[in-house]
């Protein structure tokens, strides 16, 4: 059964640790000050998303992500992912950078609402970074919460 947690002490070192392995194997980094939400299958953690770059004054924070089953992101994962930043912090935007090689994630971002903007040699000389952004209002309207919204 997939279930999720938010990560408290230190186990948001440990996470931050694993989902920047998976994104950058051997470069040992992690995302500093950051909070996070480990995805599990039974007992084995499959995924996890870290919140990092939160600026509280504007609004914003930063999602990165990391999988090693596609299982991970279910709709309850993608509920609560967003809930965080928007419910409980309040904020105004949600940012991913994603690759421009990860057309899967591009697809799924589109269809939740994002807004992509490529930056040409963001990820370095030769290569774009896609810049994704979910405002509030493009959060609270997608047809995602909309089938969760309780009347």
């Amino acid at each position: 059964m997939i279930t999720w947690a938010i990560a408290k002490n230190e186990e948001i070192g440990r996470l931050s640790r694993w989902v920047a392995d998976q994104i950058w194997p051997g470069q040992g980094r992690d995302f500093g000050n950051c909070q996070g939400m480990a995805v599990i299958d039974g007992d084995i953690l499959i995924g996890g998303a870290i919140y990092h770059n939160f600026e509280p004054e504007a609004g914003v924070v930063e999602i990165s992500a990391a999988s090693t089953s596609k299982r991970w992101l279910t709709k309850e994962t993608l509920r609560v992912l967003f809930q965080v930043p928007f419910r409980d912090w309040k904020c105004q935007a949600v940012v991913l950078r994603v690759s421009d090689h990860d057309e899967a994630l591009h697809s799924i971002l589109f269809r939740y609402g994002f807004e992509r903007y490529r930056i040409p040699r963001l990820r370095g000389r030769d290569h774009a970074e896609n810049v994704f952004v979910l405002t509030d209002d493009a959060w609270a309207s997608n047809k995602f919460n909309r089938k969760n919204e309780v009347h």
